[in-house]
């Protein structure tokens, strides 16, 4: 944390001036608001509740759709990465900085991809400022000019900062900027994956929707609070919605979701909790890159706890075209993207360092019923795309004229799904089958390694069954032996395609006909 410079003005300190010195002396003297100790917010608040909210969402949703009319001027919005990041927030100019609070929050200036101001409100005793769009709240460096007109700048997102990893530092660990997107991380973690308010229409030939954050906010912690409130009003073409975070970092993050959704028309593919992250390759899918490096990943899998409490893991693909994976589920306990390798050599990217990126579980709260996860996979040659997509889409579709709720709750972290005593999948890989094979032999090998917590595989002794198939094609030599590297099993089997271009491969195991680890799931294509 950087060293507090000015001692801050206490509530009861400003209620005894005020009582002395007019309003606009004590603004011009001290740089303070009533209640929002922020010197560029307004000056006059409104009444704020999630109450209001969701009335504010859903009389919004009865209406039109109206697109933002302010435009970047040329120069900004044709801003280029590295132009964008060479503005900063002055940092010692934070928001709650010289409070002692336990959060403080820098702003992202408008540019680049983000070329619409979005509205931004300190909230404090149901009363809501919204901070004014100052040029002086940042630093413009060499490469880009300063605004010449602050009523076509504005705001574009912000970020928390928080002591997550020391505790005299305030380190970000969550940023809301760009449509619905948001992300977080862990102490320790770096930014990987990404977290979105809502998908529509997504991989959909008709092309993808994206619903924005238009205005948000902030509640305005007490001095001994652990967590903190972000509100914000979605709003797209399609669907109002009126979205509750609260953040509570640390060890594992966790952003309890809040959303209630008001269909404008009706919504026939829908994505709710939807999680975007980046797969390029690993050794069980390497597509013929040519890289140093064995794993490029922000996120290696998709884990599934589903309504009949079995545990699913989906290894990701970087497909050669466009593919789409469903789980038909009722009443989901959760699902999220895993990042399962943590260590350095697992990468060897002294930059991306991809085994500090977080996993996140997403965990239901209440019934969602009826409908399916599915996971999008779009081909990349770069790992700066983000590919894979996974979402909960209801069986039934979101008609206009109706509220939709749904809670749930983000955790981010190393390893944040629920504990469970199944075996969990190390490891897949996957290569041309025999030695010294012709290039025409399409057979392919498969090696996916188990690993058993909390209890060792060797108390099943002849009994552990690997139970494998394909829905097309023929499995062959289906090999189960102890892997103590891993402390677990190896499971190794051949896959004939048969002339098949593309099949879903299964593999479970069992004893005395009683599952014991993960289903492991794969789609393998030609």
């Amino acid at each position: 944390m950087d060293k507090i410079q000015s001692k801050h003005m206490k509530r009861r300190d400003f209620i005894q001036l005020a009582s002395v010195l007019s309003f606009a002396t004590l603004l011009k003297t001290t740089g303070f608001t009533p209640f929002v100790t922020a010197s560029h917010a307004q000056s006059s608040g409104k009444p704020f509740s999630r109450q209001w909210l969701e009335e504010l969402a859903q009389t919004l949703s009865k209406k039109p759709y109206k697109s933002p009319k302010t435009k970047l001027p040329d120069n900004y919005a044709s801003l280029s990465y590295d132009q964008y990041r060479d503005i900063r927030f002055v940092r010692e100019k934070a928001i709650w900085r010289d409070q002692k609070l336990p959060f403080q929050l820098q702003l992202f200036h408008t540019g680049f991809l983000y070329q619409y101001p979005i509205q931004i409100s300190l909230v404090h005793e149901g009363q809501a400022f919204e901070l004014k769009y100052s040029k002086d709240l940042f630093s413009f460096g060499p490469l880009v000019e300063e605004p010449d007109s602050e009523k076509k700048s504005g705001f574009s997102g912000f970020r928390i900062h928080t002591p997550i990893n020391q505790k005299n530092y305030y380190d970000e660990f969550s940023v809301f900027q760009g449509a619905s997107y948001f992300r977080a991380i862990a102490a320790g973690q770096v930014y990987g994956l990404s977290a979105r308010g809502l998908s529509i229409d997504t991989g959909q030939p008709k092309g993808e929707e994206f619903p924005v954050f238009t205005k948000y906010w902030i509640e305005q912690p007490e001095k001994d609070d652990l967590d903190i409130t972000v509100h914000a009003l979605l709003d797209s073409k399609s669907v109002v919605g009126a979205y509750s975070f609260t953040l509570a970092p640390g060890q594992t993050t966790q952003i309890s979701v809040k959303s209630t959704l008001y269909p404008r028309r009706e919504l026939n593919h829908v994505g709710i909790a939807p999680l975007t992250s980046m797969f390029l390759l690993s050794p069980g899918k390497q597509n013929n890159f040519d890289d140093f490096r064995s794993r490029v990943h922000d996120t290696e899998g998709l884990s599934i706890l589903n309504g009949k409490n079995e545990w699913i893991w989906r290894p990701l693909t970087n497909p050669r075209k466009l593919q789409f994976s469903a789980f038909i589920d009722k009443d989901p306990t959760g699902f999220g993207f895993s990042q399962r390798h943590r260590s350095f050599y697992d990468y060897q990217d002294l930059e991306a360092r991809y085994e500090k990126r977080p996993s996140l579980w997403i965990e239901p709260v209440g019934k969602w019923g009826r409908g399916y996860i599915e996971l999008v996979e779009i081909p990349t040659d770069k790992e700066i795309h983000d590919n894979i997509v996974a979402f909960w889409q209801p069986r039934d579709d979101l008609l206009p004229g109706n509220a939709y709720q749904y809670d749930y709750n983000l955790h981010w972290g190393w390893q944040p799904e629920p504990k469970n005593k199944l075996a969990i999948v190390a490891t897949t890989r996957t290569g041309r089958a025999g030695s010294g094979v012709t290039q025409n032999n399409t057979n392919r090998i498969f090696i996916v390694d188990f690993r058993f917590s909390g209890i060792a595989s060797n108390v099943y002794n002849n009994d552990l069954v690997a139970d494998v198939s394909a829905s097309s094609g023929r499995i062959e030599e289906v090999i189960l032996q102890p892997n103590p590297e891993v402390g677990g099993q190896r499971l190794t089997f051949q896959y004939d395609p048969k002339g098949s271009d593309q099949a879903d491969l299964r593999a479970v195991l069992t004893w005395k006909k009683r599952t014991v680890s993960e289903i492991w799931l794969y789609r393998w294509e030609t």
